[in-house]
């Protein structure tokens, strides 16, 4: 089951399809949907999560805590929404786009991928895209 928290934030209608194309994205790389939590916030929140929980002292766009169990995905994945629409316009993305961008990278982390190196950096920004990109059909 997918749920939707909010901390620190004014709560963000999720388009009821958003569920659907992250339970697809889920199927499509041969895992199991367990239990996700996504939990919205502004930048202060997710600064003092990356502070506390994992001694980083800079903002990021999320951060995602893997409790996968073979192939059965779960986990807790904190977004901070302001972080997006600065990274939206920064990037001259629309921020609906980078929006699931984010959502879909937590949940790929909690699939196995990597962003450490250019190459799994790579590999999981065509990830993203690929997604994305099959977001229309729901």
């Amino acid at each position: 089951m997918i749920n939707y928290f909010f901390e620190n934030i004014d709560p963000k209608k999720i388009d009821s399809n958003i569920s659907i194309w992250l339970e697809d994205l889920i199927l499509s790389e041969n895992k199991k949907l367990g239990d996700i939590n996504y939990i919205f916030c502004d930048d202060d929140y997710l600064l003092k999560v990356n502070q506390d929980y994992l001694d980083h002292d800079y903002y990021t766009d999320i951060i995602t805590f893997d409790y996968v169990k073979g192939t059965t995905i779960s986990g807790d994945i904190f977004v901070s929404l302001p972080r997006i629409l600065d990274n939206a316009s920064t990037l001259s993305q629309d921020s609906e786009k980078e929006f699931r961008r984010v959502l879909a990278h937590g949940i790929l982390h909690l699939c196995g991928y990597k962003d450490k190196t250019e190459e799994e950096e790579s590999t999981m920004r065509q990830k993203e895209d690929f997604y994305i990109n099959r977001y229309s059909n729901f």
